[in-house]
């Protein structure tokens, strides 16, 4: 006998490369790393944990990592991520494709790793309140740890076969929501108005 799905009733997308692009890529935050690693400290394999699975400024993150910035280092990576965060911007399907979700009554939610600086820009350019938001540093742990996927799901309030997760990773935004029971699909964004073609083409399975 045919298993019979659940329909989508909650939508959660992964935001970089998903839903936003940075413009102008610094990349300050591993530029931190690299400095710690000249400073005799060997990378860990929690490295990516300690940058985006707490809050934390890139003062903070450097005493995580143990290491004293000199003031002039601290500046120039200062300049860089706010040379980053101003050059976000949301693709430009995003919020059309957004609202036409919320009328078809889907929930709605994000789930990224990033560092707590660059979500702000995300939320200032969204065009309406979502119902999850699920920042790895707020979580405390970055996909594809199932605890994030967990997080989601209990704001939601939907069973994992119910919620599609949207994303442009093949292990953070695939493999991890499927092991969990959600499905997923990924998102190719060389193409204009990826995002809109992408979820008019899954009008079946949506509630």
């Amino acid at each position: 006998m045919a298993t019979v799905l659940k329909p989508i009733r909650a939508v959660v997308f992964d935001v970089y490369g998903t839903l936003a692009e940075i413009r102008n890529r610094r990349a300050p935050f591993k530029r931190l790393l690299r400095y710690a690693e000249e400073q005799g400290r060997e990378p860990q394999a929690d490295d990516a944990a300690l940058v985006m699975a707490q809050h934390g400024s890139l003062s903070e993150v450097a005493a995580r990592l143990g290491v004293s910035l000199p003031e002039d280092l601290y500046q120039q990576l200062e300049a860089d991520l706010q040379a980053e965060l101003s050059s976000i911007r949301l693709f430009d399907d995003v919020n059309s494709t957004l609202a036409m979700l919320r009328d078809r009554r889907l929930k709605l939610a994000l789930c990224s790793n990033l560092a707590e600086p660059y979500a702000a820009p995300i939320l200032a350019q969204l065009g309406l309140p979502l119902d999850c938001y699920a920042w790895s540093f707020e979580v405390g742990a970055v996909k594809p740890d199932p605890r994030i996927y967990a997080y989601v799901l209990q704001r939601l309030g939907c069973a994992a076969e119910e919620v599609l997760f949207v994303g442009d990773s093949v292990e953070a935004d695939f493999a991890g929501p499927t092991r969990i029971g959600m499905r997923a699909r990924l998102i190719e964004r060389g193409r204009r108005r990826a995002l809109q073609v992408m979820m008019e083409g899954l009008n079946g399975i949506l509630q």
